[in-house]
């Protein structure tokens, strides 16, 4: 995958952080070298990208796009993303990728091998809607934070972070259980139909109708189902490596940086967005900053390193754990639950950095800055309501989040 990089070099010269100008030269890789891997996307230059990204967004969106979510960002322990940004043929940021891939896996499996993703996805689909409100309370208490002044309680935050993603537990151990049991359960001729369909070329897809019926599944469920047959390809086709690979923005996801990236190809067939969004306007964020406010966000970097660190090794533990069940091994339960629980705590924990700052950059900006980053977002439309993951719903009413403020 062709794209520029953008380097963002940091001084900290008497405590204030300059930022220099991005430089752009495209990357010289090894014809077997992957572009995209967990050290690129938690270095310095990629956290710093992903985090103005979201600052950008948060100060100059609303709540209804901060609560935009793309429903693969829950349960992503099977590799898809890491197939997703490297795919060979440049497709992984197209709107019809995951259409494409589930479809054709959908089209080797027996009916009782889907009657199974089936069957997941009825029982799966109120934990994912419930994941995706809960998480509206954190995001409730960020965007009152900024806005109000008040202070956010770390502790709260960080159990509140827990809780959270004991429901991505419950989505990712059992997924894992019943995808792993379709995988173990694959004839060698289905095996080699599989691949066939190259995990890192989706070139090698044939464009085949989707053969999924839809009349006796919600809409939660539809999208459960192709979200399972995509990674059930991805998981049997990639290895450890890709299970704990995330992309910079998999953390943080509080702000609205997802809305603001994904709201041109909402609808859109065939679209592809932009891998340098990011890059480009995160780079731009800073550039309006002042010396102080650029010290802010340098201190949260340092904050995050170590945090995200541990949230690598722990998503190796989870993903070795989880992949037994493709040899028809149960997973410890126990363990998987506890490390995804740890999990939701380190990821709370730096959005908690990351409101912080936010709210303290959104308090000194000047009505220059404020104009600025209207600018560069170049998006005038906010929603008027709130979104189920990427479904439109109305904003929600009565979220108790005062526990997460002081």
């Amino acid at each position: 995958m062709k794209r520029s990089i953008l380097f963002l070099v940091i001084c900290l010269v008497s405590g204030t952080l300059l930022m220099a100008q991005n430089l752009r030269k495209p990357r010289q890789k090894d014809s077997n070298e992957k572009q995209y891997n967990i050290t690129q996307a938690t270095s310095e230059r990629a956290q710093l990208h992903t985090v103005a990204f979201s600052g950008l967004a948060f100060l100059t969106g609303n709540f209804g796009a901060d609560t935009f979510f793309p429903p693969g960002k829950v349960a992503d322990f099977f590799g898809f993303q890491y197939m997703r940004d490297n795919d060979k043929n440049e497709k992984g940021h197209n709107t019809d990728f995951l259409t494409r891939i589930a479809n054709n896996v959908i089209a080797i499996l027996t009916p009782e091998q889907l009657q199974k993703l089936k069957d997941l996805a009825d029982k799966q689909a109120p934990v994912y809607d419930a994941f995706a409100m809960k998480r509206m309370i954190l995001i409730k208490a960020f965007r009152t934070a900024m806005e109000t002044g008040k202070e956010l309680n770390k502790s709260e935050i960080i159990k509140f972070g827990a809780d959270l993603y004991a429901l991505d537990a419950d989505l990712s151990y059992n997924r894992a259980v019943v995808v792993g049991s379709v995988i173990y359960s694959l004839s060698s001729e289905q095996k080699a139909a599989l691949t066939k369909l190259q995990f890192d070329n989706s070139s090698t897809w044939p464009i085949i109708p989707e053969n999924l019926d839809k009349r006796s599944l919600s809409h939660r469920a539809h999208v459960c189902v192709m979200t399972y047959a995509s990674e059930l390809f991805s998981w049997y086709g990639g290895s450890v490596e890709a299970d704990v690979y995330f992309c910079p923005e998999r953390h943080g996801t509080y702000f609205g940086g997802f809305y603001m990236k994904d709201f041109p190809a909402m609808g859109n067939h065939d679209y592809s967005i932009s891998t340098a969004l990011t890059g480009d306007s995160g780079r731009d964020f800073v550039s309006t900053l002042t010396s102080a406010q650029s010290a802010d966000l340098s201190e949260t970097m340092s904050k995050q390193a170590p945090l995200l660190k541990e949230i690598v090794k722990t998503r190796e533990l989870v993903s070795v754990e989880l992949r037994k069940a493709m040899k028809n091994e149960t997973p410890d339960k126990e363990k998987v639950f506890s490390w995804i629980k740890r999990y939701g705590e380190l990821d709370a924990e730096m959005s908690y950095y990351e409101a912080t700052t936010f709210a303290n950059i959104y308090k000194s900006l000047s009505g220059v800055q404020k104009q600025k980053l209207i600018q560069i977002r170049n998006q005038p439309v906010l929603p008027t309501g709130a979104y189920l993951y990427s479904d439109p719903v109305e904003l929600p009413k009565n979220l108790d989040y005062s526990f997460l403020l002081k």
